[in-house]
C-alpha cells in the first residue's frame, strides 16, 4: 500500500478555481453533469461549496440541463448514489428503506417515479438524477444538512420501448403499473417511508401530470408530502366558492411572485390600480390553466372577489379566444371560458390583444417563437410597462427570446421567462431578465417545514412563501427594477421563505416545534440562519491508494 500525500504547496493554490475550471474545460453539459458527479462522490465540501458560491451551476444539477444526464443515466451510471425501491419489492418496502444508512437522520426526501422528466418523458429508472439534482439545491440553496437528505427513485417500470430493450438499462423491464397496482404500491410506499422515516418531508417530483395531482391530492393532509412543480388546481366547477382557499403548489408560488412585482412596475408606470390588471394566457392546457387559476390569487389579495378575480383572466388555445359558446369545449377550459363576447371566433393574437386589452401576456403553450413582432407592439401600444412572461420551457420552446422583447419593445417590457437568458445592453441600457425558477422558492419551504415539524404543508404556507419571495427584493434589486431576486442571495432569500413557512404553520396550528413560537422575529430569522449547514473549509488531508 503506497502512501500519498499533497503536492508541498497545494494550500498556496485555489483548489476551488481550479475545479471549475476543470469543469468549463468540458464542452458538452452531460460531460460537464458528469465531472460534478465524480467531485461530489471525491469532495461533497468541495462540490457543495463550488454550487454555493456559483448557483448558474446549478443548472447542470437540476434544470433542463440534467435532462441529458436522466436519458443516458444507465450508461454514465458509476457508483450508487440515491435509493431504488422497485414495483418488485412491494410487500417488504420498509425493509428497503431501511437499508438507507443514517435513516434516523432523514429529514427530507425528494421521491420521482421517473414517468415525466423535464417534458423527456417516462425515462424510469434513468430518472434519479432529478432528486439528487433536487436534493443539492436544497443543500446548496437552503442549508439542509446532506446527511439528512433522502433520493428515492420509484422503479415501476417504463413504458419507453427502447429503454426496456437497452442491454444496460438499470431499471425493471416491464410496463408500468396499472392504476390499482400503483395505488397499492403508493400506499404501502407511504405508510412505510412514515415508519421508518417519521420525521421526514416528502418532495414529489416529476411524476406523470395525472399521478402528481392524484397522489398529492391523495395524501398530502395524511403525510409531510408537497408537490414543487405541480400547478394544484381548483375544481371545474363553475362555482366560485371553489375558488378558495389558494391552492398552489412550487411552480405556481414562484410565477405568482414574479406576477406581483412585475404588476407593482407596471402600475408605477401607468397609474392603474393592481385589481384592474388584465392577464392573457396562450396556452389552455392543464400548465396554463393550472398557472392562470394560481394567480387568482393576485386578485383576491387585492381586494376582489373570486368572481371578480376570474373575470381578469382571458384564455387562448390554438383555436382562438376561449369562449363558453364554443362547441366541444373540454372540460378544464370551461373554467375561464369567456361568457362576455358572443361574436365571430377571434383566432388571431394580435386580434385577440386588441379586443381583450390586457396589462399582461403570458405564455404557456411551448410555441416557439408564438410572441411575433407585432404581438410585442401590441402589447407596448396599450401599455406604457406591458408584462410579458414566456414561460415555456426549454428555450426551443419558449414563446420570445429576451433579446427580442428588448429590442421589440424598446426596453420597456416586464419580462420573465421559464427558461434562462443572459442580461444584455440595449441603447446603453443594461437590461436583466428574470426566470421564474424553482429554487427561489422549495429550499425554503423544505428548511421551514423540517424546522417547524409540521404535520402538512398547506396551501396557505405556500401561498405565504410566495408573498415572502416577492418581498425578498433588496432596495437595489428594486432599483433595477428585477421581478426577482438574484440567485446569488439565495441563502438569504430561503431564509425570508422558510421564515414566512415557519409563521404561517404556527397560524395554521400544524406546527410540533414549540419553541419557536416563543422567538420574536429577529430572533427566529437568526436561528434559520444560525441552522444551515456550511460547506467546511478545503482541508488538506493525507489519505492512501492500494
Amino acid at each position: 500500500m503506497a502512501s500519498t500525500r499533497f503536492p508541498p504547496h497545494f494550500a498556496q493554490t485555489d483548489h476551488r478555481q481550479r475545479s471549475l475550471n476543470q469543469m468549463r474545460s468540458k464542452q458538452l453539459s452531460l460531460e460537464k453533469y458528469i465531472y460534478l458527479n465524480g467531485l461530489k462522490g471525491r469532495d461533497s465540501n468541495l462540490f457543495y461549496d463550488i454550487l454555493l458560491e456559483n448557483m448558474q451551476v446549478s443548472i447542470l444539477v437540476c434544470s433542463s440541463k440534467v435532462g441529458e444526464a436522466c436519458v443516458n443515466y444507465s450508461h454514465i451510471w458509476r457508483r450508487p448514489e440515491g435509493l431504488y425501491v422497485s414495483i418488485e419489492d412491494k410487500g417488504r418496502i420498509r425493509d428497503v428503506l431501511a437499508t438507507w444508512p443514517n435513516f434516523n437522520d432523514g429529514r427530507i426526501a425528494v421521491v420521482t417515479d421517473g414517468s415525466r422528466i423535464l417534458g423527456l418523458g417516462d425515462l424510469g429508472a434513468n430518472g434519479l438524477p432529478i432528486s439528487l439534482g433536487k436534493l443539492d439545491l436544497y443543500i446548496a440553496g437552503a442549508g439542509i444538512k446532506p446527511t439528512s437528505t433522502v433520493p428515492i427513485c420509484l422503479d415501476l417500470g417504463t413504458n419507453t420501448q427502447r429503454y426496456l430493450d437497452d442491454p444496460l438499462y438499470i431499471g425493471v423491464r416491464r410496463p408500468r403499473p396499472l392504476a390499482a397496482e400503483m395505488d397499492e404500491f403508493m400506499d404501502e410506499f407511504m405508510e412505510a417511508m412514515k415508519e421508518v422515516f417519521p420525521t421526514l418531508l416528502v418532495q414529489f417530483e416529476d411524476f406523470s401530470t395525472d399521478n402528481a395531482f392524484k397522489y398529492l391530492e391523495r395524501y398530502r393532509h395524511q403525510y409531510r408530502v408537497f408537490n414543487d412543480d405541480v400547478s394544484r388546481s381548483h375544481s371545474n366547477s363553475h362555482s366560485v366558492f371553489m375558488l378558495t382557499p389558494v391552492q398552489i403548489q412550487g411552480t405556481g408560488s414562484v410565477i405568482l411572485s414574479g406576477f406581483t412585482n412585475a404588476a407593482r412596475l407596471s402600475s408605477a408606470a401607468s397609474g392603474l390600480p393592481p385589481s384592474d390588471h388584465k392577464i392573457l394566457f396562450l396556452g389552455a392546457g392543464s400548465a396554463g390553466i393550472g398557472v392562470a387559476k394560481q394567480l387568482l390569487s393576485f386578485f383576491t389579495l387585492s381586494g376582489l372577489s373570486p368572481e371578480e378575480a376570474r373575470s381578469r383572466i382571458y384564455t387562448v388555445d390554438s383555436k382562438g379566444l376561449i369562449t363558453a359558446n364554443r362547441k366541444g369545449l373540454q372540460e378544464h377550459k370551461k373554467f375561464f371560458a369567456r361568457t362576455d363576447y358572443d361574436g365571430p371566433a377571434l383566432t388571431d393574437l394580435v386580434d385577440i390583444i386588441n379586443h381583450v386589452k390586457p396589462t399582461a401576456l403570458l405564455g404557456l403553450s411551448t410555441i416557439r417563437n408564438a410572441f411575433t413582432e407585432k404581438v410585442v407592439k401590441a402589447m407596448c401600444a396599450l401599455n406604457p410597462r406591458p408584462i410579458i412572461f414566456p414561460l415555456s420551457n426549454p428555450v426551443a420552446l419558449c414563446e420570445l427570446d429576451y433579446q427580442d422583447a428588448i429590442e421589440w419593445s424598446d426596453g420597456q417590457v416586464i419580462f420573465a421567462s421559464g427558461s434562462p437568458y443572459e442580461p444584455l445592453s440595449h441603447n446603453g441600457v443594461v437590461y436583466e431578465p428574470g426566470q421564474g425558477n424553482n429554487m427561489y422558492i422549495f429550499p425554503g419551504i423544505g428548511l421551514g417545514a423540517i424546522l417547524s415539524r409540521t404535520r402538512h404543508v398547506s396551501d396557505a404556507m405556500v401561498e405565504q412563501a410566495a408573498i415572502a419571495l416577492a418581498n425578498s427584493l433588496t432596495e437595489e434589486e428594486k432599483a433595477a427594477e428585477l421581478v426577482y431576486p438574484r440567485l446569488a442571495r439565495i441563502r438569504d432569500i430561503s431564509a425570508q421563505v422558510a421564515f414566512a413557512v415557519i409563521r404561517q404553520a404556527q397560524q395554521d396550528k400544524l406546527d410540533d416545534n414549540a419553541y419557536l413560537r416563543t422567538l420574536p422575529d429577529s430572533d427566529l430569522l437568526g436561528l434559520i440562519h444560525d441552522k444551515m449547514w456550511q460547506p467546511s473549509a478545503l482541508q488538506l488531508r493525507s489519505f492512501t491508494r492500494l
